[in-house]
């Protein structure tokens, strides 16, 4: 029977001429045996683990917060739950969050348009990564084969305005 850790070789399967079986050996510092199929070192990752948990304690918070919420204060003293917090909390941590963040979209999009230039300034339109095209000399041969590559730099809004607005085709 064969070795459960040998690998053909890919000349072996490629070449027609040799008669010997190439093989590669692993070795197998742990000898962990699956019965299914599956890798032994086969189980849930971190990351999974944490979103799981966060979930069902999301699930839970909630179902706490809406109970806290809604149910009347005799129905929790008959459970035997005497100290919660005052139910104001239960409509102004909400609204508080939700205008903390209405408040924060605004301040964003309010910095975006402070930190904007106008639309007339020059400085849409250059800056101080921008490269002005150098003179292409001019080429006696006609080969246009053996002609460089232009250095990379930017197109001239003249170039731009002209080839979109004067260029009819």
């Amino acid at each position: 029977m064969e070795d459960p850790h040998s690998v053909n070789s890919p000349r072996r399967t490629l070449s027609l001429t040799k008669n010997r079986r190439a093989t590669v050996l692993f070795p197998d510092s742990n000898n962990k045996v699956s019965t299914f199929g599956v890798p032994a070192d086969y189980g849930p990752k971190p990351s999974e683990v944490y979103g799981f948990v966060g979930s069902i304690s999301t699930v839970v918070a909630t179902v706490i917060f809406l109970v806290w919420a809604y149910v009347p204060e005799n129905w929790l003293h008959s459970v035997g739950i005497f100290y919660y917090p005052s139910r104001y909390w239960a409509l102004a941590v909400p609204a508080y969050l939700m205008v903390t963040v209405v408040l924060a979209i605004t301040f964003y999009i309010g910095l975006n348009f402070m930190a904007t230039p106008p639309p007339a300034s020059f400085n849409t339109i250059f800056d101080e990564f921008s490269r002005e095209p150098l003179p292409s000399s001019a080429l006696t041969d006609d080969d246009d084969d053996e002609r460089p590559i232009d250095p990379i730099s930017d197109i001239g809004i003249d170039q731009i305005n002209n080839i979109m607005f004067n260029n009819p085709q």
